[in-house]
């Protein structure tokens, strides 16, 4: 299956955990894709990853993954050593601030490449590095990343199968249908029709410094995964430690908070503006290819919105092949684009600010539709 082809490396590996799950095999004159599958599409997108694996996107260039992570460890550095040699006073303070933020964003974006097993060609090198990272370098579970994201790649976009379409209904109502539904339903958990106001000041600011924060502690000792959680421990008392060797406790708390919020911030407006516009939907059980290109769009590539994004702008290209390394992305892009012609399938591709801007007016449409059913008599 297509879905199993994207997300493992190792196939050798993973095919003898299979033999267990094997419940028997399909009868000769039984066809082996669904109706509601594009069966040429399908086709076609086989062929186009063998032509990928062919030609070696699939590996990855280590020196690239390297100069990334050597600059994220030295804006971590930097961001101390700026308190240190020029006090705490409030311009030291905030350019600090500003120096981690970068730093913890960019180890978010190397921690979702180490989570795809994209940085190594063995998936126990990637898994080690990925503690590291996520766990020392910003605090939190790789294993409870690698649950959620998993889940989302396989279904993007589809309700109570993707995790990070959960704020739907309580905290907004996405898609459509969806708004449609719930106004017809005369259910109000809150007032929709401003949620393209308060999105600004509650899920972009909040998400990382209350939810995240919590979950990812949660899941990680509810499923005991002790070894995540010492290396969780290792990433507070080294800032602790460090910064509060330098501030008072209540700025030491507030230079925390601040930097949560300002990385939520930069997270939630690159993660969001790829799929909250798009279809959002109950699972419809369509093919690899057509359940990828429904939910996600691109960003213009440009050496900013590469770094900036994480790559995340060639969201297609990710979500078609999430073993891919970041850096071949824009090498493939003009054959997903050929394939998308082909099957007369749109392949969105805008400007960032127009992305960012898409968040908002996909929830102001949303919160409209959702009056209008709910008004309705």
């Amino acid at each position: 299956q297509d879905a199993f082809e994207a997300f493992h490396v190792d196939k050798v590996l993973v095919s003898k955990y299979l033999k267990s799950l094997q419940i028997g095999e399909l009868a000769p004159d039984q066809p082996s894709i669904e109706p509601t599958k594009n069966k040429m599409l399908v086709k076609d997108f086989r062929e186009l990853r063998a032509a990928v694996e062919k030609m070696g996107l699939l590996k990855p260039n280590q020196l690239f993954f390297f100069l990334h992570l050597a600059h994220i460890l030295l804006l971590d550095t930097a961001a101390w050593l700026i308190l240190f040699y020029f006090g705490t006073s409030l311009m030291p303070f905030i350019v600090s601030l500003v120096v981690l933020t970068i730093s913890q964003v960019q180890a978010s974006w190397l921690q979702h490449d180490l989570g795809h097993l994209s940085v190594f060609r063995k998936t126990k090198w990637n898994h080690l590095l990925h503690k590291f990272v996520m766990c020392h370098l910003i605090g939190a579970s790789a294993k409870w990343w690698t649950l959620l994201h998993s889940r989302h790649h396989a279904k993007p976009n589809c309700f109570q199968k993707d995790p990070d379409i959960d704020m739907h209904p309580f905290l907004f109502t996405l898609g459509k249908k969806f708004s449609v539904e719930l106004g017809i339903k005369k259910k109000k958990y809150m007032p929709y029709n401003h949620q393209h106001k308060y999105f600004f000041i509650t899920l972009p600011p909040l998400l990382f410094p209350t939810y995240f924060h919590c979950h990812t502690f949660y899941i990680a000792y509810t499923k005991r995964y002790w070894v995540d959680l010492t290396w969780m421990l290792t990433f507070y008392i080294r800032f602790f430690f460090t910064y509060g060797s330098l501030l008072e406790i209540k700025s030491l708390l507030a230079y925390y908070f601040i930097f949560r919020m300002l990385e939520s911030s930069w997270f939630v407006w690159v993660s969001q503006m790829n799929h909250i516009p798009m279809d959002i939907y109950y699972d419809n059980n369509l093919d690899w290819v057509s359940t990828q290109l429904q939910a996600t769009c691109n960003v213009e590539q440009s050496l900013f919105n590469d770094w900036f994004t994480g790559h995340l702008n060639f969201q297609i290209e990710h979500h078609l092949f999430p073993t891919m390394p970041r850096h071949n992305y824009w090498k493939v892009a003009p054959l997903v684009k050929s394939l998308c012609a082909k099957h007369g399938i749109e392949y969105q591709c805008k400007p960032l600010l127009t992305a960012f801007a898409d968040i908002v007016h996909s929830l102001k449409n949303s919160g409209e539709l959702w009056l209008d059913a709910y008004l309705h008599k």
